[in-house]
């Protein structure tokens, strides 16, 4: 499938030129589906965003600083010195009539509190997990569980992350045999397409099945 066109390019983190309504949205014609992109704190999520976008993504990335100490538990990303603290938000047009809204969510816990009106209207979500630290996302598929937010898991391929086989992955995450678990580059804007659209066939396949029923 191909993106719509755009005059930005993906990613550049530029300011959004113009109204932002007309910018970040689309005109009423076009079908938009709500999907976040979710993990633990540092797995990738505002570079997936970037990545893929077909807009200049918003992000809320800030500079970490003292004052979390003590209060904030980064095991495995110590090295990491932003945070988003709100959301990210990115675009894609997946053709003329179905349009993707991405938010991606804090991953630090004490922010948590605003998944609450990020997940509101959303479709569903990718979950993003790192096999360094494949801890950070017990939580938040328990959440996403407790919510009945179907979702796809996406392994981010760090070049120095250790590779497990998907049958050991998904014993590990106690992942049901229907969630698909899939591998992604989040720098890679095709990767994370695909990442994205193993979304969409998961949930057309949860509608087939719910009609059938």
């Amino acid at each position: 499938m191909d993106y719509a066109s755009s005059d930005a390019p993906a990613g550049s983190g530029a300011p959004v030129p113009g109204p932002r309504g007309t910018d970040m949205l689309l005109p009423h014609s076009a079908r938009g589906v709500k999907v976040v992109v979710v993990g633990g704190f540092g797995v990738g999520k505002t570079t997936m965003v970037g990545a893929v976008s077909e807009i200049p993504p918003l992000t809320t990335e800030e500079t970490m600083t003292q004052a979390g100490v003590g209060i904030d538990h980064n095991p495995g990303a110590e090295g990491k010195n932003t945070t988003t603290v709100a959301m990210d938000f990115g675009r894609i047009s997946i053709n003329q009539e179905l349009v993707l809204y991405l938010f991606g969510t804090p991953g630090q816990e004490r922010f948590w509190f605003l998944w609450n009106g990020i997940f509101e209207g959303a479709l569903g979500a990718v979950v993003l997990v790192d096999t360094r630290r494949i801890e950070v996302c017990f939580e938040v598929i328990t959440r996403l569980e407790d919510r009945r937010v179907p979702f796809v898991v996406a392994v981010n391929t760090f070049p120095e992350a250790p590779q497990y086989p998907v049958e050991d992955l998904r014993a590990a995450l106690a992942l049901g045999e229907s969630v698909p678990l899939v591998a992604c580059d989040a720098r890679d804007r095709a990767s994370c397409r695909d990442a994205l659209l193993s979304l969409m066939d998961y949930l057309h396949t949860l509608v087939a099945a719910q009609e059938t029923a």
